[in-house]
């Protein structure tokens, strides 16, 4: 249980990517024999984040009371952005209750089924520390968004969710609560999704 020939070649070509957390822009610089570029690329760090677990069982606890536990199913963490609108909160929705993450047990195939389809539960879990950045050694969450607003937002998700799915199948933490988050991965079985990543965008257009 988990409580949550390179000398030769270096003279040559040197690729080195850095992140400005003021910006949150990358810059990608390309040095060799016979050229040298610089390639400047703004990157937009604006996405509902959500890191998803395959478990056998979880369970949140807070002030020594367990307030949320299931058996198989998953486990979502989940960090929300300052510029988080509904459109983020409908595509982790659907992501989550339809990626195939479990084996069909009927035809032995893996990846083939869904939480939905296997009638397991999910606990959700907000974690604004998945928008955490290292300022040296000290992270800094300023891209996180504000509690007085994440409160309500998140809320507002937990409810597409059991609108979504069954609301008995569905459990949460107490948002802005210290929780002890554990679990028995399945697998283990962790995924990330990002709701505005260049490619996320263009599988929601598309499914």
């Amino acid at each position: 249980m988990m409580m949550m020939q390179a000398q030769s070649l270096w003279p040559h070509r040197f690729c080195h990517t850095g992140l400005n957390n003021k910006n949150r822009s990358r810059t990608t610089i390309v040095n060799n024999t016979n050229s040298k570029k610089r390639i400047s690329k703004a990157v937009t760090v604006r996405a509902m984040r959500a890191v998803v677990q395959r478990v056998a069982s979880a369970s949140v606890e807070v002030d020594g009371r367990i307030v949320s536990e299931i058996g198989p199913g998953l486990l979502v963490l989940v960090g929300i952005h300052d510029s988080d609108s509904d459109a983020d909160a409908d595509y982790i929705c659907r992501k989550v209750l339809n990626m195939r993450l479990f084996t069909n047990e009927d035809t032995g195939k893996a990846w083939d089924h869904s939480v939905m389809q296997k009638n397991y539960q999910v606990l959700l879990v907000s974690q604004f520390t998945l928008y955490g950045f290292l300022k040296g050694n000290k992270p800094d969450f300023h891209v996180a968004m504000a509690p007085q607003r994440a409160k309500p937002f998140y809320a507002s998700l937990v409810d597409r969710f059991r609108n979504a799915y069954n609301s008995d199948a569905l459990k949460d933490g107490v948002f802005g609560a210290k929780m002890k988050v554990s679990l028995v991965n399945d697998g283990p079985v962790t995924m990330q999704l990002d709701s505005q990543s260049p490619k996320n965008t263009i599988d929601a257009a598309e499914s």
